[in-house]
């Protein structure tokens, strides 16, 4: 038995290097991102004197940042303050470079960087490969290599890439490629977040061998809402394409569900834990579109769980995949370091009272992750140890309708 789980150890650190070189050779994101982004819960809110609290200013992420330090944030892992679209000026300047609104951010990009940075964080932001942006502000297109400059010399470490307004497949491919590798020019460190995929799936096939030798990660499926049907499809979704798109994520490269709602208005708890559970098992990046400022308590201990943002940020960097379903339950596993295993079981019925779950051992790790015995935890919906299990043993999990159970398996030799 030593001698087999020896050779799987041997076969998991093979196989991460095979997909650590396929990576885009940045160096960077080798566990999947984590920080925050303003888009889903504040969108394009520009009128800075009718909704000065919700208005996209320097105002909104000078305040975020320090929320994140003040409130542990920083200390839990989120690292980047994201700005998405509608930050920009309306045109370009004289000399044809991007430019930030003036009213709304008076102090300059360059000077909310040293800002962000002085805190310990890093600053994301976001342009579009089009002609104009998702929200009609000035697009990349044709200014690939001025707009990578631009952006390193204020200081940014993460570029949200979109795909709105192109005119062909062709030149979207073209234009992602051209600003990953003019980024790479730039000599800073930038992580570059991809939307490739999801513009090439309404006609073609992504090639995902290609992409990420491009992008650090990028979105498949539609925005998220703060909504459990939004949840939902995203979980469906990437279920249904798992054969596809679980191989290719690790270290450099992942596959990105988009962003965390929870602390907003949408989800329950229940349905809360399930996001932060299923966002682990998925190997996510994490990055939470909520006003910091107002959280509630209860958001912010899932938000900054840390055995959760463990398995997320595993170093053996394999993406998690459901193994069972059928009309009540889904079972999902992810392979994690030193031949451990986070599992998941979720409740999919939105009607009635928790319900029992009950499965064999020998299900999980194509029967080796308990053999010939396993020590299980429980992580969510709150933190308690199950004790040792023999191979052959089963597993009953009581989980609330809509919630997710996740549960830490490892071996015992």
């Amino acid at each position: 038995m030593a001698a087999v789980r020896w050779m799987l150890r041997w076969v998991a650190a093979a196989a991460a290097a095979v997909a650590a070189a396929l990576a885009l050779d940045n160096g960077l994101a080798r566990t999947p991102p984590m920080g925050w982004l303003h888009w889903e819960r504040f969108l394009c809110a520009t009128d800075c004197a009718a909704e000065p609290r919700r208005c996209i200013s320097e105002q909104l992420f000078v305040e975020m940042a320090d929320r994140m330090v003040a409130d542990g944030w920083r200390d839990a892992g989120y690292e980047f303050v994201c700005i998405d679209d509608c930050w920009m000026a309306p045109t370009r300047d004289g000399q044809g470079r991007l430019q930030a609104d003036p009213k709304r951010f008076p102090s300059g990009i360059r000077r909310l960087a040293d800002y962000v940075h002085s805190k310990g964080l890093k600053l994301g932001i976001y342009s579009d490969v089009g002609k104009k942006t998702c929200a009609g502000f000035p697009g990349s297109y044709n200014h690939y290599d001025l707009d990578a400059q631009t952006f390193a010399s204020w200081g940014v470490d993460l570029l949200k890439f979109d795909g709105c307004n192109s005119d062909s497949l062709d030149l979207l491919a073209e234009g992602y490629k051209r600003m990953s590798l003019a980024l790479n020019r730039t000599g800073r460190s930038i992580v570059y977040s991809c939307e490739w995929p999801f513009y090439l799936r309404p006609v073609q096939q992504p090639n995902y061998t290609e992409i990420k030798q491009y992008c650090n990660h990028w979105r498949n499926f539609y925005d998220v809402y703060d909504s459990w049907s939004s949840i939902k499809s995203i979980l469906d979704w990437t279920a249904l394409h798992q054969d596809t798109i679980v191989k290719i994520a690790g270290p450099g490269g992942w596959n990105d569900p988009d962003m965390l709602v929870i602390g907003n208005f949408g989800l329950s708890r229940d349905q809360s834990v399930t996001q932060m559970a299923m966002w682990a098992i998925m190997a996510a990046p994490l990055f939470m579109s909520n006003d910091l400022r107002h959280i509630s308590p209860e958001a912010k201990r899932l938000l900054q769980n840390r055995e959760v943002i463990a398995i997320n940020q595993d170093p053996l960097g394999k993406q998690g995949y459901q193994l069972f379903k059928d009309k009540k339950f889904q079972l999902w596993e992810r392979p994690l370091s030193d031949l451990a295993y986070a599992v998941a079981v979720l409740n999919q019925q939105e009607i009635g009272g928790p319900q029992n779950f009950t499965f064999s051992l020998t299900w999980l790790g194509h029967g080796l992750a308990c053999n010939p015995a396993c020590s299980i935890r429980q992580v969510l919906p709150a933190s308690r140890d199950w004790g040792v299990y023999s191979w052959l043993s089963s597993l009953s999990v009581e989980v609330n309708p809509t919630g997710t159970v996740l549960l830490t398996v490892q071996p015992v030799l």
